[in-house]
């Protein structure tokens, strides 16, 4: 959810005297302080877009007094800025109009719109509640966690539910999967270890652009599986790198010089981390989603992770080849060769030096938990227990502790909504809406006669490009993967291949806006892509992911035996 990482921007001023307590908490305990100038005492005011995810970077200190274009520059960005967005949010409560809409659609299907025959009055009011909280997470009348629990509370206070089956889903082990997968995110970070892995794909294939578009795509996808998380990936690892890259070839963000090289390295990371998201089952937290709301409609998997990896293998491989070239000749840097690059990962991979001892227990711990992900199965344990096991082994041998899990609100915030959304979505199926809904779309492809491969065509790109109206891709699914998976089912699409295309598809829609995903929201911020661009190439890549999805995974899904 992977969940949505909204840019702010803030101002921040402070004087950088090295003597206060505030400023040096800020840094290293091993920096001495160099000789201040009369030039450094001037207070900076530095205008920065900070993503949500990480929180704790850190500009880079260097001996001579840096100038605000070196602090914009750095490819680590101070907490202060954080602190100072945190300072200054103020609660205003719901905003009036979002929260009129949202509610309305509720009374108007509760009220207004005839009850089917066919539905139980509990079954429609929950619907009437499950649309309104809908509406309020595209619209924002609240934060998305906030929103969610006041849905769960109109369906306990209007007794539509009960407490028990109101909190039944945050007992769910996929949501508990889905919030580890982001401690396991913040140790990739915290360690350094995905900076590392990273920088070398840089020193061995960073020649050229297009060599080093390939190196970065390529050492994402390897990552992806243990780092189950799309926007902490693009926040935590791949941006700063791809900052720190084009701003030593003279390319700034929103300067005209941005087309030089930092336009194309952060489009085509954008577009390919898609793939790499759809390739593994871990990859990211929409996919185990996907698949548990799959099971609760009767499609399972013997063994998720294989099942998973196998189906997306081929067609997944092809588009991240084929992603980086096409954006090379539509969207083209003006520096064809990067020289300087694998120069710049090399002194970055002597600045980090050796691999810590944390950094070889991630990789332990990491290799382990894939092991059991996707061995797990035949030993009989299941992944949420693979993932328990491996956060134990990170608190227990100091790679994390308590506090980072504390402070990973996106982990609990998540936790809150996902467990409502997912909580109505399965009363609605035990209360036969969603068999309901399904049987009356069924009967309309049907009065078009309709085959079941024309069907599934027709409800695939409606999934896909609905995506539009949505903000978040967990929110996607959590909102219609359930009824357009039953819709599948209706028409007569095998259930596997159906649970796993609308699976598929979700990862790749997540670059078609600046707003469609998390990682969507890191990228843009980074000032490098004009929005005209985002929607342009988000559309014709997206349009050219689904061309090789549709003709590679065809074929090779018939070879699978998915239909």
């Amino acid at each position: 959810m992977e969940s949505v990482a909204l840019s702010s921007v803030t101002t921040v001023r402070f004087y950088p005297s090295l003597s206060s307590p505030s400023f040096r908490r800020w840094i290293p305990p091993s920096y001495k302080a160099p000789p201040l100038s009369p030039s450094y005492r001037r207070p900076l005011s530095l205008s920065y877009s900070f993503i949500s995810y990480p929180s704790f970077y850190l500009f880079n200190l260097s001996p001579h007094p840096p100038s605000l274009s070196s602090i914009r520059s750095s490819p680590r960005c101070v907490s202060a800025v954080a602190e100072a967005n945190r300072e200054k949010t103020t609660t205003h409560g719901a905003k009036p109009l979002p929260f009129i809409l949202s509610v309305a659609v509720g009374l108007v299907v509760r009220y207004l719109v005839p009850k089917p025959v066919e539905v139980t009055t509990q079954a429609w009011q929950l619907l009437s509640i499950f649309l309104s909280t809908i509406t309020g997470l595209v619209l924002s009348p609240l934060p998305v966690g906030a929103w969610a629990f006041m849905g769960l509370t109109t369906a306990v206070i209007t007794r539509t539910l009960s407490f028990s089956l109101a909190f039944e889903a945050f007992t769910n082990e996929v949501i508990w999967l889905i919030v580890i997968s982001f401690f396991f995110a913040r140790g990739f970070v915290k360690t350094r270890l995905g900076d590392r892995i990273a920088n070398y794909f840089v020193k061995w294939l960073g020649k050229s652009t297009l060599g080093l578009s390939y190196g970065l795509t390529i050492s994402e996808a390897l990552i992806a599986p243990a780092m189950p998380s799309t926007t902490a990936r693009a926040g935590g690892v791949f941006l700063p790198i791809i900052k720190s890259l084009s701003l030593s070839a003279g390319s700034e963000p929103g300067q005209p010089s941005s087309k030089k090289l930092g336009s194309y390295l952060v489009q085509s990371q954008f577009q390919s981390a898609g793939n790499s998201s759809a390739l593994f089952l871990t990859a990211a937290a929409q996919n185990l989603l996907c698949l548990k709301l799959a099971e609760e409609l009767g499609v399972k998997f013997a063994s998720p992770w294989v099942s998973w990896f196998k189906a997306a293998s081929l067609p997944a491989i092809v588009s991240l080849l084929a992603t980086p070239y096409l954006l090379y000749k539509i969207f083209p840097p003006e520096i064809k060769d990067t020289p300087d690059a694998p120069y710049m990962a090399t002194k970055k991979l002597e600045e980090m030096g050796p691999v810590t001892k944390n950094e070889w227990v991630m990789v332990a711990t990491m290799l382990l938990a894939v092991s059991l992900w996707v061995f797990g199965e035949s030993l009989g344990i299941p992944s949420v227990v693979a993932a328990m096991l491996g956060l134990s082994l990170l608190l227990l041998l100091g790679v994390l502790d308590w506090d980072d899990c504390l402070s990973e609100k996106s982990a609990w915030d998540t936790l809150a909504w996902f467990a409502v959304l997912v909580g109505m979505a399965g009363q609605l199926t035990n209360l036969g809406i969603v068999s309901w809904m399904s049987s009356c779309v069924a009967k309309s492809l049907q009065a078009f006669s309709l085959s079941w491969p024309a069907a599934f065509c027709v409800l695939q790109a409606a999934y896909f490009f609905i995506h539009y109206l949505f903000a978040s891709q967990t929110g996607h699914v959590g909102a219609l993967y359930s009824a357009f998976l039953a819709m599948h089912l209706a028409s007569g699409v095998p259930g596997a291949l159906a649970a796993l295309a609308l699976a598929y598809n979700t990862n790749l829609f997540g670059a078609l806006t600046h707003f469609s995903s998390g990682q969507a929201a890191v990228y843009y911020g980074a000032g490098y892509v004009e929005l005209p661009d985002v929607f342009r190439l988000g559309f014709i890549t997206a349009m050219f992911n689904v061309l090789i999805w549709g003709v590679v995974g065809t074929f090779w899904w018939k070879f699978l035996g998915l239909y």
